[in-house]
């Protein structure tokens, strides 16, 4: 992992090449935070580009959010890509056949309802309930962080069947044994992603686990950011760098498909 003091370099363009699985976080990545996760939007050009980026690479691209898969339609409104929402509990595949991860209801029941009477009590903090997962946010006031901190490893440690997710000014309590790598490991065995090199962006401490899912099976993880440590091996300082990096290894897969011809 790479230490406090970060020397990782940006990925080159050629990075990305015909035979690549491509892996795309939403917030943080894709998507400039914002006060209200509903409240984001692709910025103009975004969605031309992943969907000429998508074609190019045989539909073997997939995002990778903590969102349900319903609010990545809801942004992006392509819902033949493949995608992994909630950590992985929920996954499109390639072919648009969908799976959920079994969860029990009464214990994700009590939990919802604990988690809106904390965000009741504590101004500020906002619940985003994602139907099989549930997250307390405090972008809007941070000062909360420290509390929210302190109370939500209690949260979790009641209820068994789940466990906590930490990310950046949120705490998400998610069914126990999903994350972002197994979500990277299952589109890797499986078509049209198996047999080729994945190469995973990602911003959040959640997107570690994909990293060195990546890393494992000989591809690239690019972190989003300056957070440290991290298992990813190359960087982009923001939403905005990513955007022009894609803009150009869209440009390099599809002169290289026009010399092909």
């Amino acid at each position: 992992m790479t230490a406090a003091r970060d020397t990782l370099p940006p990925p080159p363009v050629d990075l990305v090449t015909p035979d690549t699985a491509l892996f795309l976080d939403a917030d943080g990545t894709l998507l400039a935070f914002a006060d209200d996760p509903e409240a984001v939007f692709p910025p103009p050009g975004m969605l031309d580009t992943l969907d000429t980026l998508n074609q190019a690479l045989g539909g073997a691209m997939a995002l990778v959010s903590g969102r349900a898969i319903a609010g990545l339609d809801r942004i992006f409104g392509r819902t033949a890509w493949a995608a992994a929402g909630q950590h992985g509990l929920e996954r499109r595949d390639g072919d648009g056949r969908t799976s959920t991860v079994p969860v029990d209801a009464d214990e994700l029941a009590r939990l919802r309802e604990i988690v809106h009477d904390i965000a009741s009590a504590l101004p500020g903090v906002r619940v985003e309930d994602k139907s099989w997962s549930v997250a307390l946010h405090c972008r809007e006031h941070p000062e909360r962080a420290d509390e929210l901190e302190r109370i939500a490893p209690a949260i979790a440690a009641r209820f068994p069947g789940f466990e906590l997710q930490p990310g950046s000014y949120v705490y998400e309590f998610k069914p126990r044994g999903m994350d972002k790598g197994v979500a990277v490991a299952a589109f890797l065995d499986s078509p049209p992603f198996r047999g080729r090199t994945p190469v995973y962006l990602g911003d959040d401490l959640t997107d570690e686990h994909a990293f060195a899912v990546v890393n494992e099976r000989g591809g690239a993880s690019v972190r989003v950011g300056t957070r440290t440590p991290s298992h990813a091996t190359f960087t982009l300082p923001s939403p905005a760098a990513v955007h022009a990096w894609l803009d150009s290894v869209k440009a390099t897969l599809t002169q290289g498909a026009a010399r092909a011809r």
